[in-house]
């Protein structure tokens, strides 16, 4: 498992008198497995922020959102999660291709509490898991290289009002997004997107 902190890590920890409870959470609490508490978190969630950068380092910051348990555990060492239909951009996949480092938060909003898995991503066009993955185009799999749970203090508590429409689900049809029926975008939409044989919006 590669070293958590680099020399600017330290600078800032030594700034703050930090550098003894950091190198205690480190060894007491960050390691490269999926234990069975971390996979019952990762498993619940209906949502993550994913991390990526491009190989000159500038960064993009993605939500990924589902229904609980779309991000799957696969083994103590590697989770997946479905790639759905977006806006075409393809940053988030573009930069794994490029520059396969990620990072996961997951935040349980209801019972303040989150928990962190950076590591490897690959992408495989043909990979077996899509067919467990209603709507996914692809599927991204990730070998954790850190796994650790954060302070959750600083979590607003928020409760669910309602489920994305929009997530794919076994034997459904999800709607097609108003911006896909806008002028602007129809035309240029993949030629096989459903939203063009809807009616054009503005």
């Amino acid at each position: 498992m590669p070293g958590l902190f680099h020399e600017d890590h330290r600078y800032f920890q030594d700034r703050f008198d930090a550098r003894r409870i950091a190198d205690r959470i480190d060894a007491l609490l960050v390691s490269d497995t999926i234990d069975a508490h971390a996979k019952a978190f990762i498993e619940s969630r209906d949502m993550f922020f994913l991390a990526t950068c491009d190989a000159d380092g500038y960064p993009q910051c993605s939500y990924k959102g589902g229904d609980p348990g779309f991000v799957h555990v696969l083994d103590e060492h590697t989770v997946a999660f479905p790639s759905y239909d977006g806006n075409g951009m393809f940053l988030s996949l573009g930069n794994i291709r490029r520059q396969p480092r990620v990072a996961m938060l997951f935040v349980d909003f209801h019972q303040p509490n989150r928990l962190r898995l950076n590591g490897v991503a690959t992408v495989d066009e043909h990979d077996p898991l899509a067919a467990e993955m209603p709507g996914a185009q692809l599927v991204v799999r990730v070998r954790a290289t850190h796994v650790f749970p954060n302070c959750g203090r600083y979590i607003h508590r928020m409760e669910l009002v309602e489920r994305s429409a929009f997530v794919p689900r076994p034997g459904g049809t999800p709607p097609v997004p108003d911006w896909k029926r806008m002028a602007w975008a129809q035309e240029h939409l993949p030629a096989d997107d459903p939203a063009r044989a809807e009616p054009t919006l503005g």
